[in-house]
């Protein structure tokens, strides 16, 4: 519980009682007396007024009054490709060979003759009461992201925010299912942040982290490379954290299991062994949205239209897994199934394939790239567009409460959006140029000489 966005909350609309108010919800969280809960609620609501409405340009944030959970931000779909679309403006232009711009996982920078590739994954949300799962499947996501991207991983690093009356187990717990991960592939987990969720502002057990990885690649596979003529691999896929908490949260705690392997990051080592990454074009993983959502990302990126035939992606997909989802009613193709996805010729299918399968990994060719845009699933010999939802499949109780349609106001709140990062860009411009010109200033002045006084 946010009691810092209580206290503001009461305090805008003129709570006359907020200290007391704000006293017993401590107190429904917190084993502490009434007399301490009131003290506590007191030096809050202190703190809160004093940066109510702060009016100063840089300090204060310029809302947009559009919330992350309307426009669909973290939920995979095209809300959130589109927020990320504008992080990529705010961001601007890089020197990087590949940076937010391109909508790939990881970004990529030249450094000692070599790629340097980097990337982080954030915790699924959902399974801050399971902290290994939440580990294990962080790493393995970013371990992920590093492979598709051609690039060999050299380091694992770590955050964890635990809320002030977590307990300290689960910092733990999260750091054992990071390095279960890490020692399967071989790969250190060298360093991390450990923090409490907002210090004292913020009561409960509430957990959040992520976890990065950094790798090294001689050759790139960035969605950008996809070429007309190329076909489209899948992996088998059982999924991750997603498909861990749609388990969980269903009562079908038997299925976790079968998301708990690094197939994945074996097939794509399998790769590296036989030097394969030359002869591939792009690789991704099916997470974000599902195929849905990265067949949408990976067609206007290469700016390519992409086909995929239905009856051979499911054939792929874990059979409990499958079964699972299409009791629940839960699209398989809205959501992250953790399996590798490749782009190639068709002359290196073959080879690309026998690879994966020495591993033990089933994997076949299920679409093509084509001349054109979009993404297009053919389904029962007919071809049917393939865009994915406003949010990525409801796979929990609250999330088919939520649904996954496009609200009417969409297209007024990207409006709001669309000037909320122009706001952003403005800001960075402005600050940069006074930064500048300040430094600038201060090297001015001290380079003057300075005059002596003379003795008197």
């Amino acid at each position: 519980m946010d009691i810092e966005g209580y206290a503001k909350r009461g305090l805008r609309k003129g709570d006359t009682g907020l200290a007391d108010r704000l006293a017993e919800r401590i107190r429904e969280v917190k084993d502490i007396s009434p007399e301490g809960a009131k003290k506590l609620a007191e030096a809050v609501i202190v703190e809160a007024r004093a940066t109510l409405d702060v009016k100063d340009d840089v300090i204060a944030s310029q809302p947009c009054g559009v919330t992350m959970g309307a426009f669909g931000v973290g939920s995979r779909g095209r809300g959130d490709f589109y927020a990320h679309s504008k992080i990529a403006e705010v961001i601007g232009k890089t020197n990087a060979v590949c940076d937010s711009s391109q909508m790939d996982d990881s970004g990529v920078v030249r450094a000692g003759g070599q790629y340097v590739v980097v990337t982080v994954d954030g915790m699924h949300s959902r399974l801050s009461d399971f902290p290994f799962l939440a580990g294990f499947h962080c790493t393995r996501a970013s371990l992920r992201d590093l492979y598709v991207m051609g690039a060999k991983p050299v380091a694992l690093f770590s955050d964890i925010h635990i809320a002030d009356d977590g307990d300290v187990s689960k910092i733990f717990d999260y750091t054992a299912g990071i390095t279960t991960v890490s020692d399967l592939i071989g790969v250190p987990l060298v360093t991390g942040s450990t923090l409490r969720i907002g210090g004292d502002m913020v009561i409960g057990d509430r957990m959040t982290g992520c976890v990065g990885a950094v790798g090294v690649a001689q050759e790139l596979t960035a969605r950008i490379q996809s070429k007309p003529g190329d076909v489209i691999m899948v992996s088998e896929g059982a999924g991750g954290g997603t498909v861990s908490t749609t388990a969980l949260y269903f009562g079908m705690h038997e299925v976790v299991e079968k998301t708990l392997n690094v197939k994945f990051l074996e097939a794509c080592e399998a790769l590296f062994e036989h030097n394969l990454i030359g002869k591939i074009h792009a690789m991704t993983d099916v997470t974000n949205g599902g195929i849905r959502g990265d067949a949408y990302e990976i067609a206007g990126t290469a700016g390519v239209k992409l086909v995929f035939y239905e009856e051979r992606l499911r054939k792929l997909v874990d059979p409990t897994v499958l079964k699972m989802l299409g009791s629940l009613k839960i699209d398989y193709l809205g959501v992250s199934l953790d399996a590798l996805l490749i782009i190639a010729p068709p002359e290196n299918a073959e080879i690309i394939m026998d690879a994966v399968r020495s591993k033990g990994v089933r994997i076949d060719i299920v679409g093509k790239v084509m001349e054109g845009h979009g993404a297009y699933l053919i389904e029962n010999e007919v071809e049917r567009d393939f865009t994915p939802k406003f949010r990525e499949s409801a796979y929990t109780p609250i999330k088919k409460l939520v649904g996954e349609e496009t609200p009417m106001s969409f297209e007024e709140m990207k409006k709001k959006v669309d000037q909320a990062a122009t706001h952003a860009i403005q800001k960075k411009e402005r600050m940069v140029a006074r930064i500048r010109s300040r430094d600038q200033s201060l090297a001015q002045a001290s380079a003057k000489p300075q005059k002596l006084k003379s003795d008197t």
